[in-house]
């Protein structure tokens, strides 16, 4: 049921988001040069790596940092790419994630593998599920950006701390998900962002 839920209804976001879509491509690619989408490495289902789709939010030659992380005053992120990420319609691109099978609407937030590598034998039972484009992680670290630059060294911070705070809360979601829900977290995503945005 989850599977075909979420064939469904990215199919049909897919559809009626097509004219958004195809707005934010052309805003993205006036805005600054570069390609619209930003392409990565992630781990999936199983540790199998996959390549997460975003709307590019950064400076295509901006210089990369040490680790992949991004503070909210990064300052390789671009005006357009401010407005994306915060109403998150830089995640758009991963509803073609979800309807190929890499991914699905709800679960635990994909990782890149250097970060998979820090992890604990328990904590990658994170990995026995399909990754997310919503999750209790996501929903909890919203203030993420935030918490980030308000340290000197985001990075350390990251693998310190929110890293593994955040691998518990998905943990949390694979011992109990449920399609009813998932689609109560959807609608709680939804709501935390206009609250965040109002």
């Amino acid at each position: 049921m989850k599977r075909t839920f979420d064939i469904v209804v990215s199919s049909l976001g897919i559809v009626a988001l097509g004219i958004v879509l195809l707005c934010i491509a052309l805003a993205v690619k006036i805005d600054s040069p570069g390609p619209v989408l930003f392409r990565q490495r992630r781990v999936g289902l199983g540790e199998r790596l996959f390549t997460i789709l975003k709307f590019r939010s950064m400076y295509w030659d901006a210089d990369q940092p040490s680790i992949n992380v991004s503070p909210s005053n990064d300052p390789r992120v671009t005006r357009v790419g401010k407005f994306l990420r915060g109403w998150y319609f830089d995640e758009l691109p991963q509803l073609f994630n979800v309807l190929k099978g890499d991914m699905s609407l709800v679960g635990p937030r994909p990782e890149t593998p250097e970060f998979i590598a820090l992890l604990s034998r328990e904590e990658r039972r994170v990995l026995s599920v399909r990754p997310g484009i919503v999750g209790p992680s996501t929903l909890a670290f919203m203030d993420e950006g935030e918490r980030l630059s308000a340290v000197s060294d985001p990075g350390s911070l990251y693998v310190a701390e929110i890293l593994h705070d955040r691998v518990r809360l998905d943990l949390e979601y694979v011992g109990g998900h449920s399609l009813a829900y998932d689609i109560r977290l959807l609608i709680r995503q939804a709501f935390a962002i206009v609250r965040s945005r109002s």
